[in-house]
């Protein structure tokens, strides 16, 4: 369907007041069932669904996600006019609901600059073995260069070193480093993690770019990755890589252009096939491909004898957005100047491209509901007999489909002082088509949120139930995990799996998660909406209100990974 701009001049009338100057839960279903082919309807048939009479309160909740993942919206893909229409919508929300501004310039909108960067040219990569002649390695059959982030042009030579998967971390027994040194090398390391890793860790270690900052936290100048499907997994051949490789990638903006890069001195260069390491590590490389055939493999260090120099250029294309931030001041003399941050993605994946029918992602649990929750907390928060002791923020964050970057840019552009935010409490895609009988709180046992959030939960009759799906590591793949990388004890709320909840949970996931299917007329059951609304108020006026602010629990891994103000000993 075309894009709209239908509900425009409504829209312009609510915001009249407002100032206008303004890196996803990415979730894999393990068995996704075949997708299914939206209906398609009419304006007059989209309509009829929203024609029965709601209470008051689940009736606003639905009207926020009728305006937010209607067709006019075009799936809200972050820097698109459409997401801000969207962003100013929220604006209007929190200057209706009575919250002060909390952007730039005494505004409700915080800008974010956002960028798209790609390689520009396919780059070259050469291989001089000690006392040889260079070699050239061949694009797509040797090697794949990457965008570096933070530079329009780059060329690097330095030796390389082998780090089997380039993760070290004590309190899980590993370190790949162990009895190498890396300083003034380039690291090249397996994608993945070894077997045994919970789903946390396992998505947090198979991160590239945090291999990266291991590898140059321990001095060296460069990383690059090796292609090595696993043992009886899936096989992608080189060549696929190889075809994507200019895709684009989005973070936000350095002052001159470049993008952000979370290692500056340590660019991920590119992805060697297995025919390119065998170049560089010569017959040293037949271990490394025996070790990964077998059941538990075990890999030790690697010196490469000679030096890799590659050259890339990378290219930069500027996509404003931005996070829609408002404030309700604390009250407590002791504790106004502290701040809980209540945090939800605004945007969505946009539209698919060719086809024919339906081909708008509207986006309406994920994550329409949840700003509409954030919303309406808001209008809890400022109804409230009392004001909160504490600050409390609402944060409405561009770009989390694109990897967390809306969250990532106030993390490191924050309206507040960053030692004033305790903790932050995200909101993105809860499934409301059931009736919810428990909660999950990823991350709850990490700090001493977890007490908290079982008093409030509990308080409503509801238990904390554990992560139905540890395997997938939800607790590091959504905006919260941008405050934790600051040492911010932060945790994700969703309604649990109890009762009618794996179902529905399960048939979501297939069919309409970041398909067509994700519509208003999907079945929500808008009854459950204030219920979501009313456990996550109770959880933020427990931490608005609480003597104390939250702390990681002793030696827990990512309190002292990330060196916060909370950062745990």
């Amino acid at each position: 369907m075309s894009r709209s701009t239908a509900l425009l001049p409504l829209l312009l009338l609510s915001t009249a007041a407002v100032a206008h100057d303004h890196d996803h839960l990415h979730y894999q279903a393990t068995s996704p069932a075949p997708a299914q082919s939206a209906p398609q309807r009419t304006p007059a048939e989209r309509n009829a669904v929203i024609t029965a009479t709601l209470p008051e309160d689940q009736a606003a909740m639905k009207a926020h996600v009728m305006f937010l993942a209607s067709d006019a919206m075009a799936g809200r893909e972050a820097g698109t006019r459409d997401y801000d229409i969207a962003a100013q919508y929220v604006a209007a929300q929190f200057y209706a609901a009575g919250l002060r501004p909390g952007g730039d310039e005494g505004g409700y909108l915080q800008k974010v600059p956002l960028v798209a960067y790609r390689v520009a040219d396919k780059g070259s990569a050469m291989w001089t073995p000690a006392g040889g002649q260079p070699q050239e390695l061949v694009f797509g059959e040797d090697f794949v260069p990457s965008p570096v982030p933070n530079a329009k042009e780059t060329s690097l030579s330095a030796p390389v070193v082998f780090v089997g998967h380039g993760i070290d971390a004590a309190p899980y027994g590993l370190n790949d480093y162990k009895g190498v040194d890396v300083r003034g090398k380039i690291v090249a390391f397996l994608p993945g993690t070894p077997e045994g890793l919970g789903g946390e860790e396992r998505a947090f270690f198979g991160s590239a770019a945090n291999k990266a900052a291991l590898a140059a936290a321990r001095g060296a100048v460069g990383a690059i990755q090796i292609d090595m499907p696993r043992a009886g997994g899936r096989q992608r051949p080189f060549a696929t890589l190889a075809r994507y490789y200019d895709a684009p990638r989005v973070t936000w903006a350095n002052p001159d252009g470049t993008a952000h890069a979370m290692t500056p001195a340590t660019p991920v260069l590119g992805t060697l096939s297995q025919a390119g390491a065998a170049k560089l590590f010569g017959k040293g490389w037949d271990a490394v491909v025996k070790a990964a055939a077998s059941a538990k493999p075990a890999y030790k260090p690697l010196v490469a004898r000679g030096a890799l120099t590659v050259a890339s250029k990378t290219g930069f294309k500027p996509m404003d957005s931005g996070n829609v931030i408002g404030l309700i001041p604390g009250s407590d003399p002791k504790l106004k100047d502290e701040v809980v941050v209540l945090s939800a993605h605004l945007d969505h994946i946009g539209t698919n491209d060719g086809g024919e029918g339906d081909r708008i992602n509207n986006g309406a649990l994920d994550n329409a509901i949840g700003i509409a929750s954030l919303i309406e907390e808001a209008k809890r928060f400022k109804t409230a007999a009392t004001p909160p002791k504490r600050t409390v923020m609402f944060l409405a964050v561009a770009a989390e489909e694109k990897g967390l970057v809306g969250s990532d840019y106030f993390a490191n552009h924050p309206t507040v002082p960053l030692k004033s935010i305790v903790a932050d409490v995200n909101l993105d895609m809860p499934i409301l088509t059931y009736k919810f009988e428990d909660m999950v709180v990823f991350g709850a046992d990490r700090s001493t949120l977890g007490p908290i959030v079982r008093k409030a939960v509990g308080a409503m009759g509801l238990p904390v139930s554990p992560d139905p799906m540890p395997e997938e590591g939800i607790f590091v793949r959504s905006d919260h995990f941008r405050f934790v990388q600051k040492g911010i004890p932060s945790v994700f709320l969703w309604p649990g799996q109890a009762g009618p909840g794996k179902a529905a949970v399960a048939d979501f996931m297939s069919h309409r998660y970041h398909k067509v299917g994700d519509e208003i007329d999907q079945g929500i059951d808008w009854s459950q909406g204030p219920r979501f609304v009313s456990v996550n108020y109770a959880i933020a006026r427990e931490i608005a209100d609480a003597p104390e602010r939250p702390v990681w629990n002793k030696g827990d891994y990512f309190g002292t990974l990330y060196k916060g103000p909370m950062a745990a000993k």
